[in-house]
């Protein structure tokens, strides 16, 4: 399949999973609601090494699988996942205390290095021991309940797919 028989196929497969662009934002800012769309797509033969692969076509390695769906689907200009999370950052200072800000930052600089799939759930328990030498009492002392930290986790990234000025 050529490149531009790989995009209209996906552009015309996305319409299943999302119907406008706010919805789309809304899947992708929850771990839980992006894990199943990735699911979905990937059951339609739009797995993480086609969207991988389609990044390095759109020439947007350093974005967001989001804004590749986004592009793809809405025409929408790319945005690197660094520019993503320094917007964030702003937004989140004036919603969590300096500790959490603090995890935050450190779950941020793990996103805008790999990608997304840091974001998911299942990476919560490993970022809390990698960033608090593999205590999670320690973490817990430090940021909150568990029912907390995981309050932390996934509200913070409603803020990092939220639009940003001149996306």
């Amino acid at each position: 399949m050529s490149t531009t028989q790989f995009m209209e196929t996906l552009f015309g497969k996305l319409p299943e999973f999302f119907k406008d662009e706010e919805e789309l934002r809304k899947l992708w800012s929850d771990p839980e609601t992006r894990k199943k769309l990735l699911q979905g797509l990937a059951e339609k033969g739009f797995g993480g090494e086609q969207l991988t692969e389609m990044q390095k076509i759109i020439d947007a390695e350093n974005s967001d699988l989001f804004d590749v769906l986004a592009h793809v689907a809405y025409a929408l200009p790319t945005v690197t996942r660094a520019e993503r999370a320094v917007y964030a950052k702003r937004a989140i200072g004036k919603e969590l205390n300096y500790k959490q800000q603090e995890f935050v930052d450190f779950v941020l600089s793990h996103y805008v290095n790999v990608g997304v799939s840091e974001l998911d759930r299942d990476k919560l328990s490993p970022l809390l021991q990698l960033k608090y030498h593999n205590s999670i009492a320690d973490a817990v002392s430090v940021l909150g309940k568990p029912d907390e930290i995981g309050r932390v986790f996934v509200g913070f990234q409603k803020l990092l797919y939220q639009h940003q000025p001149g996306a």
